[in-house]
């Protein structure tokens, strides 16, 4: 029998005997969580709202989400966490959410402690830290009248915004269009997508749910007990980063070495800065409010962690990082990671490559995966194998509402922001040519090949030719002023990636 605190004396290749006989929750205390969390969800749905108006209307369960580590599977053998969510009927929205979930924790904890004698249970109130916001759950201590165990269980009253539930289905999309326009705070309705968090651990191989155990138990021994009251990440961030570097390292095998996805996990969470991990199992780009809304929150300060069921929640924002860092290193250098072959070790990016279209005049376009950690010139490589250019090789993009900017061959697609797929235009140029961008009505622009000699007729046939408006048609200004046929470029100071508006005539 493994002590509880001596994973960093435990031998790598004895890491899966460890989590079995230590970790793994047996016997009296997984019935204990369990039948806890039965005679709460049942107090929940008969006893609690029954006969009662609040706010003048009846208030019914909906259902009850059994979330936290116990609805996951991946319950320790000594802690447990119980997240039992409520889908209430009073919610119609998330504004509703937003507006009655105090009013409703309220009722609850009156309830709780008025009928706790019914439960067979000692039940205990979390107090509700002051000054802090307006909770969203209720935080209860549950305890057996026959033994010492005690069970956390979190209430959550939430929307039901995804209705009958069906694991194998993705959500309509107007269901986070809708999320996204509520103007919550980050992350503030989560409770209503527990059920997409939930399957999306539940559903993971037994071995890697091992590996989950094994991590949070790093998590609860050797974070939170050294650096308690700091603002660590959440179990649930530490978690997503396990299942992606598996994901990465595996290619999603079922078998594989414990040690191995120990140390990838810890090399992750050392290189923290770098980590920018979302996912579109449940939501994806095809909304136009969801895709803009996904690509902003890309542009955060790394770590980006994505929630896979909520795209406002990013579990990687404004926590101590650096703790997390630095207790990952240490950890790195135990027992436990010290059997790993570097050369055999997962091979785990930071971020998934990017698909990258590339455009190029009068040619079709095409893609290629590209790590946004990548120095540019090396796609620059790639490129020109495709397309044989002699001359300089000019790369830019544009982001919805902004300006098109040349990407550097000396930066990465990371610097820029870019960790979703993109559209990037491809020209060449041939010295003393420039580039300029033309940008139409619309906001969207296109780079051009052309000499500073040559006249702004001459670039209105460009545009002509690349499929624009004839040049009898073309109005084109810069910096506000019109532009004449017959001057040229280098007289009206027009440089290298300078921008020029294109108006049609009407």
């Amino acid at each position: 029998m493994f002590a509880a605190e001596d994973l960093y004396d435990t031998p790598g290749d004895r890491l899966d005997a460890f989590v079995k006989h230590s970790l793994q929750p047996q016997g009296d205390w997984k019935d204990e969580v369990k039948d806890a969390g039965q005679r709460i969800e049942q107090f929940l749905r008969d006893q609690c709202f029954h006969d009662e108006l609040i706010l003048d209307q009846e208030v019914r369960v909906l259902k009850v989400v059994k979330g936290g580590s116990t609805g996951k599977g991946t319950t320790l053998n000594y802690s447990s966490d119980v997240d039992l969510v409520l889908f209430l009927s009073c919610f119609s929205s998330f504004q509703d959410q937003a507006q009655l979930r105090g009013i409703i924790i309220s009722f609850m904890e009156e309830k709780l402690v008025h009928c706790s004698r019914s439960l067979a249970y000692k039940i205990t109130v979390t107090p509700h830290r002051v000054g802090t916001s307006a909770p969203r759950s209720l935080s209860i201590q549950v305890q057996s009248r026959k033994n010492s165990g005690v069970v956390r269980v979190d209430l959550l009253p939430a929307f039901d915004a995804l209705g009958p539930f069906c694991p194998d289905s993705k959500p309509a999309q107007e269901i986070y269009e809708n999320l996204i326009t509520s103007a919550g705070r980050p992350g503030e309705f989560s409770s209503s997508f527990t059920e997409l968090q939930r399957h999306f651990v539940k559903s993971c191989p037994a071995k890697l749910k091992s590996l989950l155990q094994l991590v949070k138990h790093w998590y609860q021994q050797y974070l939170k007990r050294k650096y308690r009251g700091m603002a660590l990440p959440p179990k649930y961030a530490l978690e997503l980063l396990t299942i992606y570097a598996w994901e990465m390292g595996t290619d999603k095998s079922e078998n594989f070495e414990m040690d191995e996805g120990l140390v990838a996990v810890m090399e992750l969470l050392r290189d923290y800065k770098d980590i920018c991990v979302y996912w579109t199992k449940y939501y994806n780009f095809q909304n136009d409010v969801v895709r803009n809304f996904i690509r902003q929150q890309l542009k955060e300060c790394r770590p980006i962690i994505l929630d896979p069921a909520d795209p406002t929640n990013n579990l990687g924002r404004r926590k101590r990082w650096d703790l997390v860092a630095q207790e990952a290193a240490y950890c790195l250098q135990q027992a436990c990671c010290r059997t790993v072959d570097p050369r055999q070790g997962w091979d785990v990016q930071r971020a998934r490559d990017v698909l990258v279209t590339v455009k190029q005049t009068g040619e079709e376009a095409w893609t290629l995966s590209v790590n946004p950690y990548s120095p540019i010139w090396k796609m620059k490589t790639e490129i020109k194998r495709k397309c044989d250019f002699s001359g300089q090789q000019r790369l830019s993009f544009q982001e919805p509402g902004g300006q098109r900017q040349l990407l550097s061959s000396q930066r990465t697609l990371a610097d820029y922001g870019i960790f979703s797929k993109v559209s990037i235009r491809v020209l060449e140029t041939i010295p003393p040519e420039i580039q300029v961008f033309v940008k139409d009505s619309s906001g969207q622009s296109r780079p051009y090949a052309i000499h500073p000699d040559d006249t702004i007729r001459d670039l209105k046939e460009k545009i002509e030719e690349a499929g624009g408006p004839h040049v009898e048609d073309q109005i084109l200004k810069f910096k506000g002023r019109k532009l004449w046929n017959h001057r040229s470029l280098e007289d009206l100071q027009i440089e290298d990636c300078d921008t020029i508006t294109l108006i049609k005539r009407s």
